[in-house]
């Protein structure tokens, strides 16, 4: 399939297919209000795909003031777990979204069961004894027809009788399923008398043990939404050939006012992994330090990154609801974080690799103030004083002894402004027993103060610094893309896509100077290192320990593989 990429200058604001939908149904009085829901499975953290669901599900209710539900679909207790259900509900409230009610598919248990008993007495429905493999293999191909099973024909009341026993307990798991009736001819392989119920011996983080038959999620689904009261069931493309078999429960069990089903294209950004199962990996096998890794495309990982809330929002969109199958550029998301933070994140000094740098000329007794913005976009703001005295830090790479043409910062033949305070020379260098350069010595022209000379002169390098006898120390991470490859999920297996791992994903600095104004801050809140890019203060900061992530840089600087 040819992919369509969706690049960083893509600023057109699409159309909502979905809304169109809606308007008709509204106008022509199919409905009289509109009600959504957003029904995550919790068996796993929520990604950057969810985020899409949730902006469409609550954004749409809230468009026609009507309602979203947050459901839970837990149909299978082997998989899920109240920590899921917890994660589910913070990720929402963070993307700046609040459900009317919280609702679980078990909550529908009863109701569930009492429409397969009236499917059994409809005589659209059998218990089938058949194995998996046999089940499978009835079922036929894309262009083959099914068979019939051997059991589609069982009597009534022996089908509610077995029905019945397997709801008991009497029988194992995998004996036996309960299968709907409807045509093993279907072009649609979906309405070859799927399976609605199986026997799961699982206790329930809900119901305890009460159950040990449990509903397949296509049959579950359309009735939870009916039994709700949902207007417009809105779900990823995938389930567009399952459409058909939603309305038929719907339409056999006689559901007034029925629910309408409209599905919207995922969203597929590239050098990401949503799967639940490879994700699982990478967090088991340690390639990662859990689901909210900041190098994740989790919405908890993103939340760590720094990525803020309204970044995310304004990415889905820009990107717009179709149906048609494309691929995201990352960067994209990148602009949307960059965009947002530019307009609303402090400015802060640091220095992530320090060089010492002493002013020789510079009073051993004198301390300037300096006044910076906190942010240039919002004047309104004011600015933050930082102190200047004789020894400084600069960055490592801002200082060079024998430097290429056109290199405009530190070195023995050009004079560089420091942000803010003073013009300054190369003097001399300070080297260990390797030869590394260890301090840098320069003059300063006491006239220069804030880039300004009584001779006019100017100068093309500006270099950001921290005073060294005013700075704290943090570890800073550097993050980049996860994946070396556009489409990780492509590879075969759930092995081999971690042979695609970029190897430069995280980069831990330690040591790095912090103008002290820093020593305060909280998790979570966001500055621009100037000159470096944005960061955000991560959640294993300590009293004793301040550590920032890099949440994106100041422009996108990642290299695809060639």
């Amino acid at each position: 399939m040819e992919e369509k990429i969706i690049e960083t200058n893509e600023n057109a604001m699409p159309s909502n297919f979905i809304h169109d939908f809606i308007d008709e149904d509204l106008s022509e009085g199919v409905y009289n209000k509109v009600q959504t829901r957003f029904p995550p499975e919790p068996n796993g953290y929520l990604h950057i795909g969810h985020a899409k669901a949730i902006c469409i599900d609550f954004a749409t209710a809230e468009k026609y003031g009507g309602k979203c539900n947050l459901r839970l679909d837990d149909t299978n207790p082997t998989k899920e777990d109240v920590e899921y259900v917890d994660a589910i509900m913070e990720d929402i409230k963070w993307l700046g979204f609040n459900w009317d009610n919280v609702y679980y598919a078990s909550d529908y248990f009863d109701f569930i069961y009492e429409c397969a008993l009236k499917l059994i007495d409809k005589g659209l429905a059998y218990v089938d004894e058949s194995t998996p493999d046999e089940i499978r293999e009835m079922r036929g191909t894309l262009t083959e027809a099914g068979t019939e099973s051997p059991y589609r024909n069982r009597p009534i009341e022996e089908t509610k009788d077995l029905f019945k026993r397997m709801t008991e307990g009497e029988f194992d798991n995998g004996a036996m399923v309960l299968r709907a009736k409807i045509d093993m001819a279907s072009s649609n392989i979906n309405m070859r008398d799927p399976i609605i119920y199986r026997i799961m011996k699982a206790h329930h983080h809900r119901t305890g043990d009460k159950w040990c038959v449990y509903p397949m999620y296509d049959f579950a689904h359309p009735l939870s939404d009916a039994k709700e009261g949902v207007t417009h069931s809105l779900c990823s493309l995938e389930f567009e050939n399952h459409r058909p078999l939603y309305n038929w429960f719907l339409e056999v069990l006689e559901i007034p006012e029925a629910p309408r089903q409209i599905e919207f294209a995922r969203m597929n950004v590239n050098y990401t992994l949503t799967s639940k199962r490879k994700c699982l990996k990478l967090v088991n096998d340690g390639l990662v330090s859990g689901w909210d890794d900041p190098r994740m495309a989790t919405i908890c990982g993103m939340r760590r990154r720094g990525y803020p809330a309204e970044a995310v929002r304004a990415f889905v969109d820009k990107i717009g609801v179709s149906k048609a199958y494309s691929v995201i550029d990352y960067a994209l998301l990148e602009s949307c974080v960059r965009d947002y933070l530019n307009e609303n994140a402090d400015r802060a000094m640091a220095v992530l690799r320090p060089l010492k740098v002493v002013i020789d000329n510079y009073p051993e007794d004198k301390t300037d103030t300096i006044e910076v913005d906190i942010n240039p976009a919002k004047p309104e703001m004011g600015k933050r004083s930082v102190t200047f005295s004789k020894e400084i830090y600069i960055e490592q790479d801002d200082f060079m002894l024998d430097p290429p043409g056109k290199y405009f910062r530190l070195c023995p033949a050009k004079e560089v402004r420091l942000k803010g305070a003073y013009y300054i020379k190369y003097a001399s260098h300070e080297t260990d027993e390797n030869g590394n350069i260890t301090v840098v010595h320069c003059t300063y022209d006491p006239e220069s103060f804030g880039g300004e000379t009584p001779d006019g002169r100017k100068v093309k390098g500006t270099l950001h610094w921290v005073d060294a006898n005013n700075a704290i120390d943090a570890e800073v991470r550097l993050y980049e893309r996860l994946f070396n490859v556009p489409n990780p999920s492509d590879e075969e297996g759930v092995s081999s896509f971690a042979d695609n791992l970029n190897p430069d994903s995280l980069t831990v600095l330690k040591g790095c100077k912090l103008d002290a104004s820093l020593k305060d801050v909280k998790v979570g809140d966001t500055f621009q290192f100037m000159r470096q890019g944005y960061f955000c203060v991560d959640p294993d900061t300590t009293a004793d320990k301040l550590v920032f992530n890099r949440t994106v840089a100041l422009k996108d600087s990642f290299v695809k593989k060639a």
